[in-house]
C-alpha cells in the first residue's frame, strides 16, 4: 500500500540546449496534464519549482481560476487535480516542506531521458517505494532535463523510457505519466 508519493516538476536548475544551467518556462499543459495524472494515482502533492517570480505568478493565475474561482463550478475533477500543486522556488524548498511535514527524509527519485550508470529499473524501484515508509518524491525535468546537482541529491536515478525507436523526446506529461503508470501504477496479476 502506498502512503506518500509526491512528484515535483523542476524548472530550475535545469539543462539548456547547451548544457548549462537555465531557468525553463511553466506551461499551462504540464501544469494541468502532471496534476491531473497525480490525482488519478491518488499522488499526495505535485509540486512545481521555479525561481522565477513571474513564471510563478503563471501559476498562481491558473490555479486561482481552477481552485478558487469559476473554474472549480465549471469542472470540479480539475480542482480536484489542481488543488494538489504547490510552487516551489527552489528544489531544496520542496525537501524542506516534506521533512517539515513528515519528520523524515523523502526517498527521492531522479528521472532522465538519457541512460546512466548503475540506473535502477521500475521493478526495483516499485518495490523499494512499496516497501518503504519513508515519503517518495519522484522528480521530472524541463528543457533538456535535470542538472546534475539535483541528481547528487536524489537517492536513484530510474532508467529512461525507451519507445523502441531513434526518436526519444516524450513531453515531459507524457514521461510522467508513463513513469508514475510504471511505479505506482496497477500490477497485473
Amino acid at each position: 500500500m502506498l502512503n506518500d508519493v509526491r512528484v515535483a516538476l523542476i524548472h530550475y536548475p535545469v539543462l539548456g540546449k547547451d548544457g548549462k544551467i537555465v531557468s525553463s518556462a511553466v506551461t499551462n499543459l504540464d501544469v494541468h496534464d502532471i496534476a491531473r495524472t497525480a490525482r488519478t494515482y491518488n499522488l499526495k502533492k505535485y509540486y512545481i519549482v521555479t525561481n522565477l517570480r513571474a513564471q510563478q505568478e503563471v501559476v498562481k493565475t491558473v490555479l486561482k481560476y481552477w481552485v478558487d474561482s469559476y473554474g472549480r463550478e465549471r469542472n470540479f475533477s480539475r480542482t480536484q487535480a489542481l488543488e494538489l500543486v504547490e510552487i516551489k522556488s527552489y528544489f531544496e524548498d520542496v525537501l524542506e516542506t516534506i521533512r517539515l511535514e513528515t519528520e523524515m527524509e523523502p526517498l527521492k527519485f531522479f528521472t532522465s531521458a538519457r541512460r546512466r550508470e548503475n540506473s535502477l529499473s521500475y521493478e526495483k524501484a516499485r518495490e523499494l517505494i512499496r516497501k518503504t515508509e519513508k515519503p517518495v518524491l519522484i522528480l521530472f525535468g524541463t528543457s533538456w532535463g535535470l542538472a546534475n546537482e539535483i541528481l547528487e541529491k536524489c537517492d536513484y536515478a530510474l532508467e529512461p523510457i525507451r519507445g523502441g525507436s531513434d526518436y526519444n523526446h516524450l513531453s515531459v506529461r507524457a514521461a510522467a505519466a508513463i513513469i508514475i503508470d510504471r511505479l505506482i501504477g496497477e500490477k497485473e496479476v
